[in-house]
């Protein structure tokens, strides 16, 4: 039986990567299978979904009716030829929850005749092993259930915080994008092994643990990082060799603007 109050019916519409990423977290978290309705364009898609988790495949409009929340998980490119296929089967009631990079809640909204019920969510893909980082903004027209429905879906991805729409993209050049950003860097840190001598399994083992603990230590000790890599760093020592080449380098200043590039991409999106 589900946890969710007021919540028994959800329906995805694109079932990629991110949205079988939720249709696990909704399972996760309480609902059951058969209450999560899936609409998928291949055939062989929606087999491979229904027979791994239970969920029910249905017809785009039968899924609409039906769903007190409607997540979109299709591509952005995608949301104009949807927005007017939803629109007149969607009950005034259902939440529409957006997981599509750039778009709107006013776009969203225009599209569906003025719906005010809806969520605007980024996570990233840590969320497909359920160590994900989230964040949200919502319409006015988004009640406490929904509200709660949200926050509880959300925590079983990972971790979520509520910001306002207007940071959204500040939040997609932050943890969005972050992954991508930590993965290059374990690249790099791979490379540069190699360049001393080690085989790259080798390298690949030892970087890869040596990650995964900083991670965990940051995550799980009350210290800033800052802190933490003062403990790291002796003075004259080999870490602080390797450090003073990051500095020269201007690590920050190359983050920021990295940063700062995706954040304007997803603003151009958003257009």
């Amino acid at each position: 039986m589900a946890n969710y109050e007021g919540i028994n019916r959800v329906g995805i519409i694109g079932a990629g990567t991110m949205g079988e990423a939720f249709i696990a977290a909704l399972i996760r978290s309480g609902l059951s299978a058969d209450a999560i309705f899936i609409v998928v364009r291949r055939e062989e898609r929606s087999k491979e979904l229904s027979s791994k988790y239970g969920v029910i495949v249905k017809e785009l409009d039968e899924a609409i009716k039906a769903s007190d929340v409607l997540i979109l998980g299709i591509k952005p490119q995608g949301l104009a030829e949807l927005l007017p296929q939803i629109q007149p089967s969607l009950r005034t009631d259902t939440l529409v929850l957006s997981l599509l990079a750039g778009k709107t809640i006013s776009g969203i909204s225009q599209g569906l005749n003025g719906h005010s019920s809806i969520a605007r969510v980024m996570p990233n893909t840590p969320t497909l092993i359920g160590k994900g980082m989230a964040g949200y903004s919502l319409s006015s027209g988004v009640n406490a259930v929904q509200k709660r429905f949200i926050d509880q879906l959300l925590a079983a991805t990972g971790k979520s915080i509520e910001i306002p729409e207007e940071l959204q993209n500040a939040l997609t050049g932050t943890s969005g994008s972050g992954p991508a950003y930590f993965f290059r860097f374990v690249e790099a840190m791979i490379d540069g092994s190699v360049a001393l001598g080690l085989s790259r399994e080798d390298a690949t083992t030892l970087t890869i643990q040596t990650i995964v603990g900083a991670a965990a230590l940051l995550d799980e000790s009350n210290e800033t990082p800052t802190r933490l890599r003062e403990k790291v760093t002796s003075l004259k020592g080999a870490t602080a060799e390797a450090l003073a080449i990051f500095e020269q380098a201007d690590i920050s200043k190359i983050v920021a603007q990295a940063m700062a590039a995706s954040a304007h991409r997803s603003e151009e999106l958003a257009q």
